[in-house]
């Protein structure tokens, strides 16, 4: 301890020589002109410092569609002007380039845009880009190729393994909906080595009503269902499952693979329950198959002009969510909230409100967001975590409105801050959705079942295994 001492009181009061300070003088130097560059950079290239933006020239490459050749794209200029009365610059319409008889090139991309002061781009169309999203589904039309592992009527769980042979009804129809569909489709190839993918035709609805199966029994089922055709055909081994898919739509099916972990984590998991807060669902992998009670008539069209409630909910308290919304708008005016059976009709109070709640339950999904569609009505999603169907292809934001469960208390406010200008365009963009939300036998372009394909196949590998 006392040579330590003496080591410090030597070092604290040595004189270093000139050039040994230099040593220490020299990196400061350099550390401080460093910074000082750095701060310049950043005060003349951001908006951090500035308290507006600068009239600029933003020049954008365009997207080329999968068959436009590179040495196409050219940068086009888009002039911003930006000042305090006009805080939103609208930009012209953007798409990939075609030719014009004179050498030149025209627009053909249908998407709006708009740049907001801040710099972030705002898209009220009800697709992210339907450009793309057209050339895609013309594609998936033409190719896209699905193997059903084979079942004979005579099977003993034929009734779980086969599609239903009468109109599929009840909260839970889309699930039987999408393989009756699907079975008598162009998308069936009864040559494997052509599949895109590989379709496990269980019916988990169906399982859980069979006596011989039951909720108790769904995973043992799941389970040697697997272990039966990994066994008899090669196509699940080459790729541990990672080109099947399953459909469900009872919250029951996310706990059904817990003794066939392969499905869960390999296989494509096409389910109403999509949460990204539950460990059994990977986004992008999996997809969000939509909850649609069915509906044969043509939908209704009606105006916000007839709608006098703010808002409207019905349903039971079976979760802390709804018991939150229940405490919080029971006694309220402007929005209607029922528990238990309604004195009026359900579609009278769907047609009478500007928005419908969908509100968490057991699960993040009920049939209500199809319910506010069908009926022009607003959707108010109050479910934290959701994965909401097709997110792949619609622009959500551009025909609903997302609340945080969190400001259940601040929901009139928050409904009452949208502008009339920007009501009208989500209603309008929900008349142009709803027709995604509906299942047809026999299937009619863009409807429910072609959408659910298209997720299918955004999922699909590019190489096939052979």
């Amino acid at each position: 301890m006392a040579n330590s001492s003496l080591l410090l009181y030597c070092l604290g009061h040595r004189r270093f020589s000139p050039s040994f300070r230099s040593f220490f003088f020299i990196p400061t130097c350099l550390a401080l002109f460093t910074s000082l560059i750095i701060i310049f950079y950043i005060s003349t290239t951001s908006i951090l410092f500035s308290g507006h933006l600068h009239p600029s020239t933003v020049r954008l490459k365009p997207h080329l569609s999968s068959g436009s050749s590179s040495n196409t794209q050219e940068n086009i200029p888009l002039p911003l002007h930006n000042d305090s009365k006009t805080p939103l610059v609208h930009f012209p319409r953007i798409s990939p380039l075609e030719k014009n008889d004179d050498g030149g090139y025209k627009s053909q991309r249908s998407s709006k845009l708009q740049l907001v002061f801040n710099g972030i781009y705002v898209n009220n169309e009800v697709f992210h880009d339907r450009d793309i999203f057209l050339e895609d589904y013309k594609q998936m039309n033409r190719s896209f190729k699905i193997y059903v592992y084979p079942h004979r009527r005579d099977d003993p769980f034929a009734n779980a393994l086969l599609p239903v042979d009468f109109e599929p009804g009840g909260n839970y129809a889309s699930e039987s909906y999408f393989k009756k569909v699907l079975m008598k489709s162009h998308f069936i190839t009864k040559d494997p080595t052509k599949a895109d993918l590989f379709f496990l035709p269980f019916s988990i609805a169906r399982l859980r009503h069979d006596p011989r199966i039951g909720v108790g029994g769904i995973q043992d089922f799941i389970r040697d269902y697997i272990f039966n055709i990994s066994h008899k055909y090669p196509y699940w081994n080459r790729t541990g499952g990672a080109d099947h898919f399953y459909v469900a739509c009872h919250s029951i099916g996310r706990s059904a693979m817990k003794k066939a972990e392969d499905v869960k984590f390999n296989a494509i998991q096409v389910v109403c329950s999509s949460s990204y807060f539950l460990s059994g669902h990977i986004a992008h992998k999996d997809a969000s198959l939509p909850q649609v009670w069915p509906r044969q008539e043509d939908p209704p069209n009606l105006t916000s002009s007839k709608r006098k409630k703010l808002a409207f909910f019905a349903g039971s308290i079976n979760s802390p969510v709804r018991e939150r919304l229940l405490q919080v708008w029971r006694n309220d005016s402007e929005i209607s909230v029922h528990f238990g059976r309604l004195t009026t009709p359900y579609a009278d109070k769907l047609l009478g409100s500007k928005f419908c709640l969908h509100v968490k339950g057991f699960e993040v999904n009920t049939a209500r967001i199809a319910d506010s569609l069908y009926y022009g009505c607003v959707p108010v999603i109050i479910a934290n975590h959701y994965d909401l169907p097709f997110t792949d292809v619609l622009n959500w934001k551009s025909f609903s409105v997302v609340v945080a469960t969190l400001d259940i208390p601040l929901l009139k406010k928050i409904l009452k801050a949208i502008s009339s200008d920007k009501y009208r365009m989500l209603q309008n963009n929900v008349l142009k959705v709803r027709k995604h939300f509906q299942w047809h036998v026999p299937p009619v372009d863009y409807d429910a079942f072609y959408m659910v394909i298209y997720e299918l196949w955004l999922r699909r590998s590019s190489v096939r295994v052979s």
